[in-house]
Protein backbone atom coordinates (compact mmCIF):
# COMPACT_ATOMS: atom_id res chain seq x y z
CA UNK A 1 0.00 0.00 0.00
CA UNK A 2 1.46 3.28 -1.25
CA UNK A 3 2.27 5.97 1.71
CA UNK A 4 -0.53 8.64 0.88
CA UNK A 5 0.64 12.16 2.04
CA UNK A 6 -1.52 15.06 2.00
CA UNK A 7 -0.98 17.78 0.54
CA UNK A 8 -2.39 21.70 0.33
CA UNK A 9 -4.04 22.41 -3.00
CA UNK A 10 -1.61 25.31 -3.71
CA UNK A 11 1.30 25.22 -1.32
CA UNK A 12 2.99 28.52 -2.93
CA UNK A 13 -0.25 30.14 -1.79
CA UNK A 14 0.37 28.94 1.96
CA UNK A 15 3.59 29.84 1.99
CA UNK A 16 2.74 32.94 0.21
CA UNK A 17 0.05 33.48 3.14
CA UNK A 18 3.33 33.06 6.24
CA UNK A 19 5.64 35.04 4.38
CA UNK A 20 3.12 37.98 4.21
CA UNK A 21 2.25 37.05 8.05
CA UNK A 22 5.73 36.83 9.41
CA UNK A 23 6.97 39.78 7.35
CA UNK A 24 3.56 41.72 9.15
CA UNK A 25 4.82 40.76 12.27
CA UNK A 26 8.43 42.26 11.56
CA UNK A 27 6.46 45.32 10.69
CA UNK A 28 4.55 45.74 14.24
CA UNK A 29 7.75 44.97 15.64
CA UNK A 30 9.77 48.00 13.53
CA UNK A 31 6.82 50.55 14.54
CA UNK A 32 6.94 49.61 18.09
CA UNK A 33 10.35 50.28 18.43
CA UNK A 34 10.33 52.88 16.27
CA UNK A 35 7.74 54.35 18.53
CA UNK A 36 9.70 54.28 21.61
CA UNK A 37 13.40 55.92 19.51
CA UNK A 38 14.05 59.10 20.05
CA UNK A 39 16.35 61.12 17.44
CA UNK A 40 19.01 63.74 18.47
CA UNK A 41 19.79 64.71 14.90
CA UNK A 42 20.45 68.12 12.69
CA UNK A 43 18.75 68.06 9.75
CA UNK A 44 21.56 68.23 7.48
CA UNK A 45 22.85 65.56 8.82
CA UNK A 46 19.08 63.49 8.52
CA UNK A 47 19.63 64.77 4.38
CA UNK A 48 22.84 63.07 4.03
CA UNK A 49 22.01 59.64 5.34
CA UNK A 50 18.49 59.84 3.70
CA UNK A 51 19.47 57.78 0.37
CA UNK A 52 20.01 54.93 3.03
CA UNK A 53 16.80 55.04 4.89
CA UNK A 54 14.85 56.26 1.71
CA UNK A 55 12.90 52.35 1.64
CA UNK A 56 11.92 52.65 5.15
CA UNK A 57 10.42 56.08 4.56
CA UNK A 58 8.93 55.35 1.73
CA UNK A 59 7.12 52.80 3.65
CA UNK A 60 6.07 54.39 6.23
CA UNK A 61 4.69 57.27 4.52
CA UNK A 62 3.10 55.33 1.98
CA UNK A 63 1.27 53.47 4.85
CA UNK A 64 -0.25 56.24 6.50
CA UNK A 65 -2.66 54.18 8.71
CA UNK A 66 -0.16 53.07 10.74
CA UNK A 67 1.65 56.17 10.39
CA UNK A 68 -1.20 57.86 12.06
CA UNK A 69 -1.52 54.94 14.59
CA UNK A 70 2.03 56.42 15.18
CA UNK A 71 1.19 59.55 15.62
CA UNK A 72 -1.83 58.88 18.26
CA UNK A 73 -0.11 58.69 21.50
CA UNK A 74 -2.08 58.93 24.91
CA UNK A 75 -0.34 61.24 27.43
CA UNK A 76 0.17 60.08 30.76
CA UNK A 77 0.36 61.91 33.65
CA UNK A 78 4.23 63.17 33.67
CA UNK A 79 3.33 64.52 30.28
CA UNK A 80 0.47 66.26 31.00
CA UNK A 81 1.84 67.89 33.87
CA UNK A 82 5.06 69.35 31.39
CA UNK A 83 2.20 70.60 28.79
CA UNK A 84 0.08 72.41 31.30
CA UNK A 85 3.22 73.92 33.50
CA UNK A 86 2.14 72.40 36.61
CA UNK A 87 5.82 71.35 37.41
CA UNK A 88 5.95 70.81 41.60
CA UNK A 89 8.14 73.67 43.07
CA UNK A 90 12.04 71.78 43.03
CA UNK A 91 13.23 71.33 46.59
CA UNK A 92 17.13 72.18 48.14
CA UNK A 93 19.51 69.33 47.66
CA UNK A 94 19.07 67.29 51.22
CA UNK A 95 23.05 66.61 51.27
CA UNK A 96 22.60 64.07 53.76
CA UNK A 97 19.93 62.14 55.38
CA UNK A 98 19.40 59.12 58.33
CA UNK A 99 18.35 55.65 57.21
CA UNK A 100 16.78 53.75 59.74
CA UNK A 101 18.17 49.69 60.18
CA UNK A 102 18.02 46.47 61.90
CA UNK A 103 21.38 44.52 62.91
CA UNK A 104 20.85 41.78 65.45
CA UNK A 105 21.69 43.11 68.77
CA UNK A 106 21.29 46.56 68.39
CA UNK A 107 18.28 48.19 69.80
CA UNK A 108 18.16 51.43 67.29
CA UNK A 109 20.51 52.15 64.31
CA UNK A 110 20.47 54.80 61.51
CA UNK A 111 22.74 54.86 58.87
CA UNK A 112 24.23 57.87 57.75
CA UNK A 113 23.32 58.33 53.66
CA UNK A 114 25.53 60.88 51.68
CA UNK A 115 23.88 61.39 48.39
CA UNK A 116 27.20 62.40 46.54
CA UNK A 117 29.11 60.05 47.62
CA UNK A 118 29.60 56.50 46.65
CA UNK A 119 31.30 53.44 47.82
CA UNK A 120 32.65 50.20 46.13
CA UNK A 121 33.22 47.56 47.75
Amino acid sequence: MPNMKSSIPYPSRHDNERRRDQANKQIEKFYEIFKDMSFEISFTDALILMPKFASTLKALIGNKKKLSEMARTSMNEHCSVVILNKLPRKLGDPGKFLIPCEFPGMDECLALADLGASINL
